[in-house]
């Protein structure tokens, strides 16, 4: 794609935010990176060019008919003053299943990974020296045909954004409130819940106001059929440890299939570590809640990496976890994959790239 990719530098740089102030999604960088799409011609004009809004008619396509995908990962840089992704090849080919859900047009992944690198390579300033803190990293496709009728799209817009980030767990991993949700559902096998769609979060933020003022973080979903087995937590997937085993939701075509998901089964199997793939319904969690048995309880997904569960509630029943406190299974998990991530722990799985200069 080198001779492709036409780079366009700004000339008027933004003041850099102070480390403390960094916060998620809230500061982006000088550049990005946009192609466009055709009906006819494909995919063309790949391109780094300055940071700036967006012209888009108001019939657009996606404002009305919300073909919207997007993806989600980090670049870290490490005292030794290396630049790396952590398994970036992933979420492209996602982002391709996400698009095929959507009846949006495939991107070339090879090609995508190249203009990444050097996207990141371009910005590298822009990335946090900080401990824990990173630089997020947003693709995505929209659908920009002018037309007012029900059809997939003939024209869209792919974009990469960055944001420099602070550390999820500023002052320490702290274990979050779930709330159990009865009411709502999120997606249903033969939806869109198992692709990173917009519209998907739209249709969650609701529940999520509510738990939020019953005083709790995030929102568990369950099923849509019978509401009763455990999916997912809001942007994230979930794992209990259970008696010694290693719970998580299988996949049933309305889950999300975490990149973080992935990588701790991965990993929790290179440690000889039971792990169970299956339908885990409430019911039998708050049994072997009652029992004694669930022993540590945490999500996984990009922005937190592993973000420990220390209470949940469903129909009005508290479950306590590991006294409220980070299990050391799940600090075990945080440490290893952040270590690798940032290139400082051993690497078996060959899940950090290095971005060249």
């Amino acid at each position: 794609m080198g001779s492709q990719l036409r780079i366009q530098l700004t000339e008027q740089k933004k003041e850099k935010p102070a480390s403390d102030k960094l916060g998620f999604g809230i500061h982006f960088t000088d550049h990005m990176f946009s192609m466009e799409y055709t009906e006819g011609k494909g995919w063309h004009d790949p391109q780094i060019v300055p940071y700036a809004p967006l012209v888009l008619d108001p019939a657009a396509m996606v404002f009305h008919y919300g073909q919207a995908v997007f993806e989600g990962l980090k670049a870290y840089r490490n005292q030794n003053g290396e630049v790396r992704l952590f398994r970036p090849d992933q979420n492209f080919k996602r982002l391709n299943r996400s698009l095929a859900r959507l009846d949006m047009p495939q991107v070339d992944e090879a090609l995508m990974l190249e203009a990444l690198q050097k996207l990141v390579s371009i910005e590298k300033e822009w990335i946090p020296t900080e401990e824990s803190t990173s630089l997020y990293i947003r693709p995505f496709v929209i659908a920009t045909e002018p037309y007012i009728g029900v059809r997939a799209a003939h024209s869209y817009k792919l974009l990469i954004l960055l944001s420099p980030v602070g550390a999820y767990y500023a002052s320490g991993m702290k274990p979050v409130k779930i709330y159990v949700e009865n009411s709502f559902v999120r997606a249903v096998r033969g939806g869109t819940g198992n692709a990173k769609v917009a519209g998907n979060y739209a249709g969650s933020l609701k529940a999520q106001t509510e738990a939020h003022a019953k005083g709790y973080e995030q929102v568990l979903w369950l099923d849509a059929i019978e509401t009763k087995y455990i999916e997912e937590v809001g942007s994230m997937n979930v794992f209990f440890k259970v008696n010694g085993e290693i719970w998580t939701p299988a996949l049933n075509g309305s889950i999300l299939e975490g990149i973080t998901r992935d990588s701790t089964i991965q990993l929790l199997k290179h440690w000889g570590m039971p792990v169970i793939e299956k339908r885990i319904s409430i019911e039998e969690l708050l049994q072997a809640h009652q029992n004694g048995q669930l022993e540590e309880a945490f999500g996984t997904g990009t922005a937190a990496v592993i973000s420990p569960v220390g209470e949940m509630c469903w129909n009005d029943n508290i479950m306590k976890i590991n006294g409220g406190e980070t299990g050391s299974l799940t600090q075990k998990i945080y440490d290893s994959i952040t270590g690798i991530q940032y290139g400082l722990a051993e690497d078996p799985f060959g899940w950090s790239v290095k971005v060249e200069e």
